[in-house]
This record gives structure tokens, sequence and C-alpha cells, in this order.
């Protein structure tokens, strides 16, 4: 079996260990309740068929109902949580490389957030209260598209002072190497996010932040920019940079001149030169490497083969991270991010088979 040998080789040199709780996500679990439903129930609920909405008073029957009527699918979702579940898919061994915090509610969708986390071996530590009911993301399925609905509730009830602070979640932060955050969580808690991403650039560990929205870079300009010191590595969509690229004055239109512009932001730790990644649907991805910015072509894929996008900068965030904790070259983590989110684009929700396949 001497034609195998080197093979062996290569891959004792490819596989460093990787610990428990390397990865650190922080922000809005929310529970995705999945279901085909009828013309009849987006109308009644004045829902377009492809959106995505925040949950108003009057779609507060609805979570009660598609439960009630339909057959419906549960996930562990939220951006953050998503992106770490798939983190950990791709990493498989050991069980809970990615941590996850936020608030959930003492309910029944609270139990079933925990379950699934267990199932993905998420080590989950939720922030658990009884005032606000566990956050919920209905999506609603007609034909090729899906209408989502997100109640954040409990996820908007996290508190610093309350769970973050406390020593044995502290402990957590200690432990971490690469630590995860989507923007979605500046809503929520800003004061927890910049109390991680202190610690991370304190110790020279990599702290990394989404854009998220082009929501987020208007309306919560000033809890992002008091956190951009501090951030590594950032992700966003082509949408999100051009957005906040006008909220910053940078004065152009031109995604790789937003990414050089959005590197040079100040920064706290010099031993690090921020890494900029923007993601571009089926376009390549816009990445800073130093003093330069490459495109890196995305995976083809048929458009009949594609179920779902929804999940895909959740997907490749998640791939992406999968390499980092593994202090793996850029070029791998980028492969990776595609990877993840071609397989999980061809499936309905933030899915995925029982094991990777990449190489």
């Amino acid at each position: 079996m001497a034609a195998g040998e080197p093979q062996a080789k290569k891959l004792k040199l490819e596989e460093k260990e990787v610990s428990q709780n390397a990865l650190f996500g922080m922000g809005n679990p929310l529970l995705d309740i999945c279901a085909v439903v009828d013309k009849d129930f987006l109308d009644k609920y004045g829902l377009k068929p492809n959106d995505q909405i925040l949950a108003e008073e009057k779609h507060k029957e609805l979570f009660e109902e598609i439960v009630r009527k339909f057959k419906v699918e549960y996930h562990a979702g939220g951006s953050t949580q998503n992106s770490v579940k798939i983190a950990q898919w791709m990493i498989q061994q050991p069980h809970k490389v990615s941590t996850f915090l936020g608030c959930i509610g003492t309910d029944k969708f609270g139990g079933i957030l925990k379950k699934k986390a267990e199932e993905a071996h998420v080590d989950a530590y939720y922030y658990e209260q009884s005032e606000e009911p566990t956050g919920t993301c209905a999506a609603c399925i007609t034909d090729d598209n899906r209408s989502l609905v997100a109640n954040l509730a409990a996820a908007n009830c996290y508190k610093k002072e309350k769970h973050l602070d406390l020593e044995e979640n502290w402990k957590l932060v200690e432990k971490a190497k690469v630590f995860y955050i989507a923007g979605f969580f500046l809503t929520v808690s800003p004061e927890s996010i910049l109390k991680v991403a202190k610690h991370a650039s304190e110790h020279n560990k990599v702290f990394s932040l989404n854009l998220s929205a082009p929501f987020i870079s208007q309306f919560f300009k000033e809890p992002m920019m008091k956190v951009m010191p501090y951030v590594d590595i950032l992700f966003g969509n082509e949408t999100e940079a051009a957005t906040f690229a006008r909220e910053q004055g940078f004065e152009t239109e031109d995604i790789e001149e937003i990414a050089k512009k959005t590197q040079s932001l100040p920064k706290v730790n010099k031993k690090r030169q921020r890494i900029v990644v923007f993601t571009q649907g089926k376009d390549g991805t816009v990445v800073t490497s130093g003093n330069e910015v490459t495109i890196s072509p995305v995976l083809d894929i048929d458009q009949s083969e594609i179920v779902d996008t929804n999940g895909a900068g959740d997907a490749f965030v998640g791939g992406f991270l999968s390499q980092l904790v593994y202090d793996r070259p850029l070029e791998e983590c980028i492969r990776a991010g595609h990877y993840s989110a071609n397989v999980i684009i061809r499936r309905a929700g933030c899915t995925f088979p029982e094991k990777p396949d990449f190489h």
C-alpha cells in the first residue's frame, strides 16, 4: 500500500487539533418555524410571497395558526446561531467547538431551541427569562418563495450584566480564539459586543462582525462604529456594503474601493490588518488581503438547483469560520464559505446533509 503513504502524511500535516469552545458566537436566537402554506394564509396576514419583515401587532396570531394549520418543521435559527451551527457541521469533531450565547424564553419554543442546538452539537448557553416568549421566525413557503416574519421577543432581552458578565459565561470568552457576531445584535446589546471585542483585541484573538442588513448601517451607525476599531474581519453582501459606504461618506459605489476604504478605517490591534469580505450572490466574493483586493469566483450552480438563497450569507460565514479556527489560509476560508453556501441554497431553510463533502 505504498501509494497511500504520502496521502496519509499529508492528512497528518493538515489536521491541527481544534479545542472545544474555540469559536464564540453571540446573537439573536430564533426558532425558525417553516411550513408550506397557501395563498389565503399570506393574504390573511398581508404577506408578500418573497419578503423579510419584523412582526407587527397584526401578525401576533400567525405564529400559533401556522403550527395549528400546517405541517411545520422547526430549525434553530437566527443569523449568528446559523453561522456557528454550520461551522460546527463543517468541523464535525470534536463536538461543541462552537459556543453560542443569546436570550430565550422559558417556554415550549425555548425548549425546542435548546434541543435543536444540542442536536447540532453547538454548546449553547442561553439567558432564560420569563417576561418575553422565545423569538421566532415564521418561514411561510409557497412554491419557490418564502416569506419571513421575525418576532425577536426574548432575543431582544439579552442583558450583559445578567449573563455575559457571569464568571461561568465569561470563561467561555476566555477559552475562545475566534469571535463572530452578526450586526443584528447591535440592536440588542452593543455593550456586550464591545466587551467581547475589547477582550479579543487585547489578547490578539480574531474578532469578526457582519454588516447583516442595510438598516443596521443606517440606524445603528453609532454603536457599529464604536465596535469597528476592534473588527479584524468584516463580512457583508454587496447591498450592505453600498449602504455602509453611503453612510460613511466614502463617495464611491465601486465595491473594491469600498472594501479598501473599509479596511483602512481606524483599528486598535495593529498586529492584525483588517480583512474585508463582501459576497455578491452568484458573482465573485471581494476580499482584501494585505494591500490587494481580490475577487474569488463562487462555485457554479444551475439555477434550477437553487431552492432557497435565504441562508446563503450565514452559511458562507459558517464555512469561513470553520477553517479560521484551524488557522488555515484565507483562500481556504473563502473556499469553505463558498462550499457551505452552495450546499445550503439547494435546501429549504438553513439545513444541511449529515456530513460535509469538503476537501
